[in-house]
């Protein structure tokens, strides 16, 4: 009897069982604890999560907007960039920007735009709209002036943009002009052929597959290929012309050759008005020293779209085979 009282607790269970509920007890008091431990993570990774969307809808406003605790009390130039390439699906496009010009063209304490541009060109498409859409507000407002900044380059379809302001402006080392077109492609005929690939295309339509370039090149395509160019090249001089009017010397050797000039030698041939930055035509032409950016961004949003939805492969697929008519 004696040696079985000592066998057993004070509480009157055995040893053994004494032992197996010290177990139990430790691994509830672990799951306890590891349940405190992920409220708490979980208490952070939503307040992680908060403070993200918090942010995220700080960031997530109309591009474009600004914010009138931000704009200066006095009359400002409204400044709008056209940067890189002129694309539809690059910011410098023809919506973004229209939309920019009009939002200057409302503002009334915007005494006139400044379009400083730093663009190789692009789409002819996407300029000819942006032209046409100055030469339309400069109707409603003829009193709003229109002046393009050329910074480092201002060429082909960036010219063509820059062409329908008021006077152009660019730096003596920038480079201007570039007026002309280009359509590229590529022809893999004989790497298919030195690889045993036959090319296998079903069309209905003699020229359907018109500059295919996994297809011989044919002369009555590449001629009527050219006769394109030609037109859209002879618009894109049309639209210089009627932008420049009398100021454009005309007579100079190449000078819708697709040639690029300095600033320097732009101004001689009249490509261009003077010599000056955005703020010194601010200054000296609008009369004020305070420059408000009205340029429109893609949202954060729309930005990470557009990032997610191009393909590894996409810019070398169009770079091979996409026929691209260009200003250049």
């Amino acid at each position: 009897m004696d040696n079985q009282h000592q066998n057993q607790n004070t509480s009157g269970r055995p040893a053994d069982d004494s032992k197996e509920w010290k177990l139990i007890e430790k691994v509830l008091m672990d799951l306890q604890g590891e349940q405190k431990r992920s409220r708490r993570w979980g208490i952070f990774f939503k307040s992680l999560t908060f403070l993200y969307l918090f942010a995220l809808l700080w960031l997530i406003r109309l591009p474009g907007e600004h914010g009138g605790d931000m704009l200066p009390q006095s009359d400002y130039a409204a400044v709008i960039e056209v940067n890189g390439v002129i694309a539809a699906d690059e910011d410098a496009n023809a919506d973004m920007l229209i939309t920019a010009l009009r939002d200057a063209f409302d503002d009334e304490k915007a005494r006139g735009v400044i379009l400083r541009i730093n663009s190789p060109g692009g789409s002819p498409v996407q300029a000819g709209y942006v032209y046409d859409e100055i030469k339309r507000l400069k109707e409603t407002r003829p009193d709003f002036p229109v002046y393009a900044v050329i910074m480092d380059l201002g060429a082909s379809g960036a010219y063509y943009i820059a062409a329908a302001a008021d006077e152009i402006y660019a730096d003596k080392a920038s480079l201007v002009g570039s007026i002309g077109v280009v359509g590229s492609g590529f022809g893999f005929t004989g790497i298919m052929e030195k690889l045993g690939i036959e090319r296998r295309q079903y069309t209905a339509g003699a020229h359907k597959g018109f500059l295919d370039p996994f297809q011989p090149e044919k002369e009555d395509e590449k001629a009527f290929w050219e006769g394109v160019l030609n037109v859209t090249h002879n618009q894109f001089i049309e639209q210089v012309k009627k932008g420049r009017g009398d100021r454009l010397k005309t007579d100079t050797p190449d000078l819708f050759s697709g040639l690029v000039w300095s600033g320097e030698q732009a101004l001689d041939i009249g490509l261009i008005d003077g010599l000056a930055s955005s703020s010194q035509v601010a200054r000296e032409l609008l009369g004020t020293d305070e420059l408000v950016n009205f340029t429109r961004k893609p949202t954060p949003w729309e930005d990470l779209v557009q990032r997610l939805g191009a393909s590894m492969g996409r810019g070398f697929a169009t770079l091979l085979t996409e026929q691209s008519l260009t200003l250049r």
